[in-house]
């Protein structure tokens, strides 16, 4: 049985490797600068904050494979530019309320380690939001589901209601880009 180190606090993430590896461990990293590139496309913004979580995975685990993603939103109006996970509910409401309405794209990296080599993978997918009227935006943002989540948003979550997946994986869309999906469910 193969043993998986999961580097990331997400709970979304956890249940899905868990539901393709049972015995994952599922421990994020400690102090990682999640700050990404000042240049480049989304696409290279979000690899190099998975870089640099590979680069602080510790040389001595015990694991044979070792996992370690992120997730952006490029911004509707500006496509170089990305959202990530807001940081109070003033900046959730505002990101929320930027999306309302329209489609966005979602990009995921992720980093797998096998046998001490990695390999890294980009995906992106589109999702589209309705208009939120003001009362599903305040529940959006007091029921706290944008803890955490990149643009403010869970699709698996209460956004669901609100939300659909127009192009792409909704692997990528949660987390993990579909491609690292893939090969986890191949080493099982």
């Amino acid at each position: 049985m193969v043993s998986l180190w999961l580097a990331s606090q997400s709970p979304r993430r956890a249940a899905m490797v868990k539901a393709v590896v049972a015995n994952a461990t599922c421990k994020g990293l400690e102090g990682v600068d999640e700050t990404p590139s000042s240049f480049g496309s989304v696409s290279e913004k979000v690899l190099s904050i998975c870089q640099q979580k590979a680069k602080a995975v510790p040389q001595d685990h015990p694991f044979d494979v070792v996992l370690v993603c992120d997730t952006v939103l490029a911004d509707p109006d500006e496509v170089d530019l990305i959202l990530g996970k807001p940081s109070d509910a003033l900046e959730a409401a505002s990101m929320l309320h930027r999306l309302s309405g329209r489609r966005h794209q979602v990009w995921s990296a992720g980093g797998i380690m096998v046998r001490g080599q990695w390999n890294f993978f980009v995906e992106h997918a589109v999702v589209e939001i309705e208009a939120l009227s003001d009362e599903a935006l305040v529940e959006l943002v007091l029921n706290e589901s944008w803890k955490g989540k990149a643009g403010g948003y869970d699709l698996a979550g209460p956004m669901g209601a609100h939300a659909k997946l127009v192009d792409g994986s909704e692997t990528t869309v949660l987390g993990i880009p579909q491609e690292v999906m893939d090969i986890l469910g191949s080493l099982v």
